[in-house]
């Protein structure tokens, strides 16, 4: 009776760590699904500084630089580097678009208004300018939740450190690198990457 009563616990322990070890390789196989499912930025649409629609989905086939900017930063220089490359390329299937943020020290204040006055005026900016946005915290812009987290772009999870951080994606509108906000837009790390 003894001998029957172990080997009875024996099976039912044998039989546990068998659906113990199921759950777990459906669990793995759910987890990868999550990962796998990434998503792209033609998923898309915002405003841009006139209060115009502008859908990403138009992009489609097109190198892009996403970049957070700022009037009165230390690296507002970069306007003009992000105009030059975008001369250079443009024809070559590549984009640029800013989004004004006021996240960082308050060093983009002004209306969307005097946001594209600013940008014109001083630096000749013709590349996609969007509305002033979040690009941090409870209200992040829903572009930047993508340009984020691993989850949704399926590359990795940053934070925006600073004004003028770049996010490189791919013809196929996925995340492929983020650049540092101290890197010039003409640093061979993108410069490379356009070639």
């Amino acid at each position: 009776m003894k001998k029957l009563l172990l080997a009875f616990a024996f099976i039912s322990c044998v039989a546990c760590q068998q659906n113990q070890a199921q759950d777990k390789t459906a669990k793995n196989s759910t987890d990868k699904n999550k990962v796998m499912a990434k998503e792209n930025i033609y998923q898309f649409k915002v405003k841009d500084l006139e209060g115009n629609d502008f859908d990403f989905a138009s992009l489609r086939g097109k190198k892009i630089l996403v970049v957070n900017t700022a009037s009165k930063c230390g690296l507002t220089p970069q306007y003009k580097d992000l105009q030059a490359i975008y001369d250079q390329y443009k024809d070559k299937n590549f984009v640029i678009v800013g989004f004004p943020a006021n996240n960082f020290a308050s060093q983009e204040p002004g209306t969307n208004e005097e946001i594209g006055a600013f940008c014109q005026r001083n630096y000749g900016v013709t590349f996609p300018m969007m509305e002033k946005i979040s690009v941090k915290g409870d209200d992040m812009n829903e572009v930047y939740k993508f340009l984020t987290q691993k989850s949704k772009n399926g590359l990795q999870d940053s934070e925006v450190e600073w004004n003028f951080q770049k996010y490189l994606i791919n013809e196929q509108g996925e995340l492929v690198k983020v650049v540092s906000p101290k890197t010039l837009p003409t640093d061979p790390e993108i410069v490379n990457w356009l070639k």
